[in-house]
């Protein structure tokens, strides 16, 4: 027998089917219950797909960033990053798109599947305006699928649990990370100027 699973029906035997909340939990539309778990996430998880392979990538704001528009729509605006845009890279090729929203202290997260248009309409650009900083585009998601997900992924890692916090100096910094990929990075100036960069590009 192979060690890997290699079919729909070698997976199905080994777990099951899916039953009860599992199954029902997830519908086509984002429900009042869901609506008030996206309004309170600060932080949202991005999947996308290209020719070159998969994009997963963090965005954060206050809570409520991501707008609901509707019961079928949600849109994040594109902040200030790296310009590697491989995100919207991906999408203007290929429109699929999951998001996975967390909310600090709840071991329950929520997801989206759907399909994304990135819009750079100015006037809803401008609604999205955050400390003077219009964002260049509003990625607007229209949800095909939204389900909770239990915490037991959460719970198993303490993830919200402040006694695990890594403290600070045990992981290499981003200038050491850099300087082993660059010769001649200079990885201290590049430690201690970050904080203020940080706060100067944040939007």
């Amino acid at each position: 027998m192979s060690q890997y699973v290699t079919s729909e029906a070698e997976l199905e035997a080994l777990y099951g089917q899916p039953a009860g909340p599992a199954v029902f939990k997830e519908i086509e539309h984002i429900s009042e219950h869901y609506r008030r778990f996206i309004e309170a996430s600060p932080f949202v998880v991005l999947a996308t797909s290209g020719p070159e392979g998969l994009d997963c990538t963090p965005r954060g704001d206050p809570a409520g960033f991501v707008r609901v528009v509707d019961a079928h729509t949600v849109m994040l605006p594109d902040r200030r990053g790296n310009n590697r845009i491989d995100t919207l890279r991906n999408l203007v090729r290929d429109p699929r798109i999951a998001l996975l929203f967390l909310i600090p202290g709840e071991g329950r997260t929520l997801r989206i599947n759907g399909r994304a248009r990135i819009s750079v309409d100015p006037d809803l650009c401008a609604s999205f305006t955050m400390e003077g900083k219009v964002p260049r585009s509003v990625i607007v998601i229209a949800a095909e699928r939204v389900y909770t997900q239990c915490p037991k992924a959460l719970v198993r890692s303490r993830l919200w649990d402040p006694g695990l916090h890594v403290e600070a100096g045990r992981l290499p910094s981003s200038g050491m990370m850099m300087k082993a990929l660059q010769e001649g990075f200079d990885a201290e100036s590049y430690d201690r100027n970050y904080p203020q960069h940080l706060k100067a590009t944040i939007y």
